[in-house]
């Protein structure tokens, strides 16, 4: 899944949303921060992983072959 921060979003609450999707069984997740131009990766059973400017996003073994230009987001 795919979350994209407006600018009338709290991190806070979007950050609980992810958590939430994992937990009730989504294998993965982005959460796309144009403001701080960072982008934090949310996997089952792994740590919260954040990009720090990063140029594109890899479907990874989810969505072999997907890659997410960021460029193209903003």
């Amino acid at each position: 899944m795919v979350e994209l921060r407006s600018a009338s979003d709290s991190m806070e609450t979007l950050q609980s949303k992810m958590r939430e999707y994992i937990t009730n069984g989504a294998s993965s997740g982005w959460l796309i921060d144009r403001k701080n131009i960072t982008v934090e990766i949310y996997r089952q059973g792994q740590d919260v992983e954040i990009l720090e400017n990063p140029t594109t996003l890899s479907g990874e073994d989810i969505l072999p072959g997907f890659n997410l230009d960021l460029k193209e987001v903003s």
